[in-house]
This record gives C-alpha cells, structure tokens and sequence, in this order.
C-alpha cells in the first residue's frame, strides 16, 4: 500500500499551484520531511516535503503542470512496503529512459533558475562551461556558491575572440582612389538592410508564477467592485527629518530608514481607529481581524511577492523598518516561508519608490482594501495665503463597496493623512 502526497494549500486564497521542478525520481529513497518537488503559486515559491519515508513508487503530475489544491502528485511506498520486483525493475527501467530523455534536453536547451542566472551574471561566471550537481546535470544555487567559496574551481567568462585583422592594402593616392567606381546602392536597398521593421518579434512564455497573479488579478477586478479614493500628504516635516537621522540610524541600526516604516506606522494606527477596513469578506459575512498584519509588495525580476509583516500595530518605527528590511531581503533571495506570506489583513504599497504619483491599485483578497504611497515631490503650495514650495505626497486607497463606504474610508485616509503630517523632530523612533 502506497501513500499519497498531495498539493498543499500554500497560502491563504490559494487554490492552486504549478509544479516547477521534482527533486526526486521513481525508485528514489526518501526520508520524512525530505523535499520532493518544488511548487509556484502566486504568493511564493516551496518546496513540499514528504510526510514519510520510503520510497517513490509514481509521480503523477509533470513538471509544469498546475493543478488544484488536493491534487495527487506522487505516491511513496513506505519502508515497509518495499516495491515488488517487477515493479521495481519497471521503475527503474523508466527512470533510466527519463534520466536520459533529461539529460538530453538539458544538454541541447539548459535550463537555469532566477537566483543561478543572477549570480552567475553578477560574477562574471559562464553556465555553459559548467557542470552541475542536480538533476540531469542541472547547474543549482549551491554549484554557483562552491564555487565563490573557493570549494570547486571557477570558470570565468570566455572574453570575446577579436576579429580578424583586415591583411594590409597597397597605398593609393586620393586621386586614384576617386579614380575606382563606387557601388551604386539605392536608397530603399539601405533602408530595407537597416530598417527595424525587418527584426524578428521576440516570444517570451508566461511563466507559471505571472500566469496565476493574472488569473488572480482577472478574478480580483471580475468580482470585487472597486472604489477609490485619493488624498493629499504634505511631508515636508517628516522628510526634514528623516534627511537628519538618517545617517546615524544607518551606522546604529545596520539598515537604511525609508519613509515606507513611517508609512505602515500611520497605516495601523489608523486601522486600530477604523477596524471595518482591517476585514475579510467571506461571501455572506465579514470578519474583523483582530491582529493587524501588514502585506506589502516586493518586487523582483521574475515575479512580485506579497511577504506580511505580522502584528504591525505592536512595532515601532525601529521594528517596522527592520521588519520590512529582513522581508526584502528573504524575498530577493528566493527564501520566503510559508509564515512569511499568509495572514495580511491589510496592505500598503509604495509605488512611489518607482516615481509613480498617483495610482488605483487592485484588491488582494479576501482583504477588502489596498493602499499605495506615491512619490515625494515639491509643489508649490499656499499657505496662509502664501505660495510655499513644499514636499507633498499623495495616498490613494482602493476598496471593496461591498463592505466599505466612501464615509468610513475617507475619514480613515484623514486620519492617515494627520498621522503623516504629525511627523517630526518630537517622533521617537523605538
């Protein structure tokens, strides 16, 4: 009798998941907890583990593939229940044709991850002169790592053969070069050579992390009515300010102070005025969070990431910041944890950091709001009558208008707004 491993929920809303790579193969001896595969869903990239030992008697989604929630992937045939020896030499049989058909492909097409692509660019590393320790030759993480370490020897890119040199041409007065006929060359022959129009138009596959935030997105914009409000910051105190500590809390602290912990800090202390946008919708009620978790976006080149940051209301400014500093760098490095990216009742974007000023964002559910923190810059502003040149910001807040009125969120965006604008030299940062 075989058990069963299945495709676990990672993460709250997820339905689903894509099976980027297996770790293991048929006949392959594991142990419990070991990992079997590694799955993408539109929240992060895991790997699941095996709840027994023994060993893998069939995988039966491909990689690729993305499937429901529940969804058989493999079966284990524990310690005790060793394979019969036909099936075993069937096994093994088809083990050996797919190890082959592998190594084939890798051979002709390789394949490397985000995370080896990167640091093998950042190191001046050539993949393709390489050979690597995983699966059909595959170059992992760890490959590139021995390497750096100094545990395996380098490979360094093959700098570029220079072209070779024209031989030497007999000396020609200007005037017998006049004397030689030029090609005659129209010129719609030059701008057919030279025109854009003729370039090739570059296919680029859907990876199975962008396809499922699509669909989410897709569902999130079919189902949610959206509703947006806007509201106008002047931060000119607080960016005095932070310009003044910044210096001395980098050389204390280890990590840059950035306006988005003051951000989330103004956020929770509002959502603890106005609970209503720190809910869930669940079809026929709603749910009042208790906790405030805080999700935030990060983006990376492959793929954007939601990690939370968990009881919000109860850090200060230092802790918000150092968390936001430690969830940055888990998500960059592909080490996200299940824990790190479920829970988040409300959450702050700052798209202000890509010079963005103004935007409407879309729900993430079951969460009911999102709110976006817009680039700092001057404008002229009156004030008492008089025109000032000011740092001003905008925050703009999407809801759900099946849970949330215009009342509520606007009274919440001006307690946000007074929260920021309440900054200054008499804000403690601990």
């Amino acid at each position: 009798m075989a058990e069963n491993i299945v495709m676990p929920q990672l993460g709250e809303s997820v339905t689903e998941g894509t099976i980027s790579k297996w770790l293991v193969n048929i006949g392959d001896q594991v142990k419990k907890y070991d990992p079997v595969c590694e799955v993408i869903t539109d929240k992060v990239n895991a790997e699941v583990p095996s709840s027994f030992s023994g060993t893998i008697s069939e995988i039966v989604v491909q990689e690729g593939e993305t499937v429901a929630v529940g969804t058989l992937l493999c079966r284990i045939a524990v310690e005790d229940q060793a394979i019969a020896p036909v099936e075993a030499k069937r096994s093994a049989a088809a083990q050996d044709q797919g190890a082959a058909e592998v190594t084939t492909q890798t051979a002709t097409n390789p394949r490397y991850s985000p995370a080896v692509l990167k640091l093998a660019q950042e190191n001046n590393l050539d993949l393709s002169r390489m050979e690597g320790s995983g699966a059909a030759g595959r170059i992992t993480r760890k490959d590139i790592l021995d390497i750096l370490q100094g545990k395996r020897q380098a490979v360094t890119t093959v700098p570029k053969a220079e072209p070779p040199s024209k031989p030497p041409q007999p000396e020609q007065s200007e005037q017998s070069a006049r004397d030689i006929p030029q090609p005659s060359v129209s010129i719609d022959t030059l701008s057919t050579v030279h025109s854009p129009f003729n370039q090739a138009d570059e296919t680029i596959p859907v990876t199975a992390i962008r396809k499922t935030i699509a669909e989410r997105m897709v569902k999130s914009k079919q189902e949610i009515p959206h509703a947006w409000l806007m509201v106008e910051c002047d931060v000119t105190n607080l960016v005095r300010y932070r310009d003044r500590i910044k210096e001395e809390f980098k050389q204390k602290e280890g990590i840059h102070l950035t306006y988005l912990p003051f951000f989330i800090k103004s956020v929770v202390e509002a959502l603890k005025e106005f609970p209503t946008l720190n809910s869930q919708w669940a079809g026929d009620h709603m749910i009042v969070k208790k906790a405030v978790h805080i999700s935030m976006a990060v983006a990376t080149d492959q793929a954007l990431f939601v990690p939370v940051i968990k009881n919000a209301d109860q850090k200060s400014i230092f802790g918000l910041a150092k968390a936001i500093d430690e969830l940055v760098k888990k998500a960059r490095e592909g080490k996200l944890a299940l824990e790190d990216i479920t829970g988040g009742t409300f959450t702050v974007n700052n798209t202000g950091s890509f010079g963005s000023v103004l935007s409407a964002p879309i729900i993430n559910p079951p969460q009911i709001a999102i709110l976006t923190v817009e680039a700092i810059v001057k404008r002229p502003i009156v004030i008492d009558n008089m025109i000032a040149v000011r740092d001003m910001m905008n925050i703009c807040l999407s809801l759900d208008h099946r849970v949330l009125d215009g009342l509520v969120c606007g009274r919440f965006l001006k307690r946000v707004k007074q929260n920021i604008e309440g900054y200054g030299t008499e804000t403690g940062l601990y």
